[in-house]
């Protein structure tokens, strides 16, 4: 597994983030995500899935991808283990880490983060994707969308009480991809909340 790691200033932490379905690690949204968190104090990793680097655009069955998930995760601890290790996603990366997580045998994490997470597929509310969830016992935060018609904001707020350890930060306005209306003038607030919102909430579950 071959990790791109983008170094934290100052870090406090480390992040390994999977990109979402429908593009690799090269995607604008990774490439935001790594450079903006970096610059909050997270060091961050990012890979491909085996699809993205074999040129295809369908994904692998969830086995495959989450052993990838796992060389990903062994791959940062062989390198650079030393820093608290969170994982998440986009879309996808991040449902994909939650499965792994709810499996065991990942370690000790210090959390989940979940760039707008797939509850379910656009107009088939009723094709879930939280069995698992209950079953983690490490925090989760789930940054979504108020309008992400793959689970708005209030869908995921009202899974949160059976879950054990899990936060939301909705954004107002925001799709699956965290578009707002209004054009750029509002698109950069609604981006730097994102990952302002991430690099705190981790940040705040660092021993001082």
């Amino acid at each position: 597994m071959e990790l791109k790691i983008t170094h934290g200033l100052r870090p406090f932490g480390a992040l390994i983030l999977a990109h979402g379905a429908g593009a690799g690690q090269t995607s604008s949204f990774m490439i935001r995500a790594s450079h903006d968190l970096s610059e909050r104090g997270l060091t961050v990793a990012t890979f491909d899935f085996p699809y993205i680097t074999a040129g295809r655009k369908v994904p692998d069955r969830a086995p495959a991808l989450e052993e990838a998930w796992r060389s990903a995760i062994d791959t940062y601890r062989a390198a650079i283990g030393s820093l608290p290790l969170f994982v998440g996603g986009k879309s996808m990366g991040g449902r994909i880490a939650s499965h792994v997580a709810s499996q065991g045998g990942a370690e000790a994490l210090s959390g989940l983060v979940f760039f707008g997470y797939p509850l379910h597929p656009p107009g088939r509310p009723e094709q879930r994707r939280d069995a698992h969830l209950p079953a983690i016992a490490e925090p989760m935060l789930f940054i979504q969308g108020g309008r992400d018609t793959f689970g708005t904001g209030d869908e995921i707020r009202a899974l949160l009480p059976r879950l054990q350890r899990a936060t939301l930060h909705e954004i107002a306005g925001g799709d699956h991809s965290f578009k707002v209306a209004g054009g750029k003038a509002k698109q950069e607030p609604a981006l730097v909340e994102v990952m302002d919102t991430a690099a705190a909430w981790a940040r705040g579950l660092i021993p001082a």
